[in-house]
C-alpha cells in the first residue's frame, strides 16, 4: 500500500470559503488534489485551464507542482477589477487618499 498524505484544498467564494480536507496519494500533483475534493463538481465556475489559479499556503504554483504531507491547495477567484487601474483612475481624477484609507476629502 502506498503512503498517503493529508492535504486542504480551499476555494474562497464572496461570503463564505470552502475547505475539503482530502487523503491522496504521496506524489500527487495540485491538480490531483483539487479533482480529489469535489469542488469542480460543485462549483462549475472554477476553471483551472483558464482564469482560475491555484496556490499552495498562499504562494501561486502550478498545476503540476507535487504535494507534501499538510499542504493547503488554494484555488483563487479572479480579481473583479485590476488594482493599478483603480489606482491610475482614482490619481487621474484627482482623488487624494488619506492614511488609513477613504478620500483625503472626508478627513
Amino acid at each position: 500500500m502506498s503512503e498517503m498524505i493529508n492535504i486542504e484544498v480551499t476555494y474562497a467564494l464572496a461570503h463564505r470559503q470552502e475547505v475539503v480536507k482530502v487523503q491522496i496519494p504521496a506524489g500527487s500533483t495540485a491538480r490531483d488534489a483539487v479533482h480529489a475534493s469535489g469542488l469542480l463538481g460543485r462549483h462549475p465556475e472554477i476553471n483551472l485551464e483558464g482564469e482560475n489559479k491555484v496556490g499552495v499556503h498562499a504562494k501561486l504554483t502550478r498545476l503540476d507542482a507535487e504535494l507534501r504531507d499538510r499542504d493547503r491547495v488554494e484555488i483563487y477567484r479572479p480579481l473583479i477589477a485590476d488594482p493599478k487601474a483603480v489606482r491610475k483612475k482614482r490619481a487621474d481624477e484627482g482623488k487624494v487618499m488619506k492614511k488609513g484609507g477613504g478620500d483625503a476629502a472626508e478627513a
